[in-house]
């Protein structure tokens, strides 16, 4: 599990508006995208594999970046409306062009990206502009060359349907109609003092296009099937584990609350990120968790301050590699875990400037507990800086590349010794 890095800064200092909000590897993995608070999106793209340096492949350079989102006002609700980019979701590659979906708080874009025709350049009897050049001020001979055009970034029409989620609704769109959608799912009580919890996180199955599964923040998680009712306001499964009663606290509701859920790629299991832990659950057994792991459990005792500083209400996200045999998240202090789910081990490693020089192998970090023995390079629970948040990351679909999104940063780490991790 030890990585080499190349960062990628997207800015030096952190205003609002270069906070990175969202992170999204295409379904190849060549593509990369961020999108922003700015309502930026800016797509990376991989480097082709060179003989003569073989570190080079890999990485990833900027392809485009363009404006997906402005701020608004919502008129009718007397609302501004923020231009930060939620979620990119990439559409399955079709033709030489890539699709992906953009969204912030009310409108979902679509946008195309393609590359224009190569054109022509460097004729020994025309101009740039196409017109005929006196011959005597000819003076040498160059060879002609195809030079690739700009970018186009457009919003246009496809034929796919997708959903979207917000904290009482779940609708079902088509990409070809963009004025109305299909309510799903809608958990709005008659009297909204009578609401008791929020939808937090929504996905479909990876193979099963009838199955989607959404989380709340109660902690619970529901899969729907679309074929048993148009409606789904009854659920085939439900997926809660049972709350001991001697470990309450004022806190227990705000913790358990899942930030994110992921369907593995087998689509076998699913993966949940609360604020202590991370839990893999099997879709054949809904009474509990198959796996928990421990995020960050020497935070435990600092739920106070945590509550306080409104840390306690950050979101989280996780990932599956690509052969659903570990599992990453990020935490404090540009921290990010992975954990391996065949040898039960984890690593603690690092996201930051000073640690992740280019090609740099990362050491794994150790966070020491209140009152803990401290070992050499352990770090303090109190010495934790909560500003520093991991909050967005990816994984490669096929190799052991990664994203990690630190504040207006992008970090990708690959690991060049093994094909795989186990």
């Amino acid at each position: 599990m030890f990585l080499s890095s190349s960062p990628l800064p997207l800015a030096r200092s952190a205003p609002a508006a270069d906070i990175i909000s969202t992170v999204e590897f295409n379904h190849t993995g060549e593509l990369l995208a961020t999108g922003d608070k700015g309502g930026r999106v800016v797509i990376f793209q991989r480097e082709p594999e060179s003989k003569s340096d073989p570190f080079s492949q890999g990485e990833y350079n900027v392809y485009s970046t363009f404006q997906s989102h402005e701020p608004e006002f919502d008129y009718l609700k007397s609302l501004e409306i923020e231009e930060k980019i939620n979620k990119i979701r990439w559409l399955p590659q079709q033709n030489a062009a890539h699709f992906l979906l953009s969204t912030n708080d009310k409108t979902i874009k679509l946008w195309k990206v393609s590359e224009r025709d190569k054109r022509p350049e460097g004729y020994n009897l025309k101009d740039e502009e196409g017109r005929i050049k006196d011959i005597s001020t000819v003076t040498s001979l160059q060879v002609p060359v195809l030079m690739p055009m700009d970018l186009m970034v457009e919003v246009t029409p496809h034929y796919e349907t997708y959903m979207s989620a917000d904290d009482l609704r779940i609708n079902l769109w088509h990409l070809d109609i963009t004025d109305r959608s299909f309510n799903i799912v809608d958990i709005k009580p008659a009297n909204m003092e009578d609401l008791t919890e929020v939808i937090t996180a929504a996905e479909f199955h990876p193979h099963h296009c009838n199955l989607f599964v959404y989380s709340s923040s109660k902690g619970t998680l529901r899969l729907c099937d679309m074929r048993e009712a148009a409606l789904c306001d009854k659920h085939s499964k439900l997926f809660e584990e049972p709350e001991d009663p001697s470990a309450r606290s004022f806190f227990s509701e705000i913790i358990s609350s899942v930030s994110d859920v992921k369907f593995s790629h087998s689509g076998r299991y699913l993966l949940t990120r609360d604020y202590l832990t991370a839990k893999v659950w099997d879709l054949n057994m809904e009474s509990k968790p198959l796996e928990t792991y421990q995020v960050h459990d020497y935070l435990r005792s600092k739920l106070c301050s945590l509550y306080e500083n409104d840390c306690i209400f950050d979101k989280f996200e996780c990932a599956w590699n690509g052969s659903d045999s570990v599992i990453m998240t990020g935490a404090y202090n540009n921290f990010f875990r992975m954990f391996d789910r065949n040898t039960k081990r984890d690593v603690t490693l690092e996201a930051s400037r000073e640690s992740s020089k280019p090609r740099a192998v990362l050491k794994p970090r150790r966070v020491c507990a209140a009152g803990g023995k401290r070992r050499k390079d352990d770090i303090s629970v109190d010495s934790l800086d909560f500003t520093k948040k991991i909050l967005h990351t990816a994984w490669h679909p096929n190799e052991n590349i990664i994203a990690i999104a630190a504040t207006n940063n992008l970090y990708i780490f690959q690991d060049k010794l093994n094909s795989e991790m186990h």
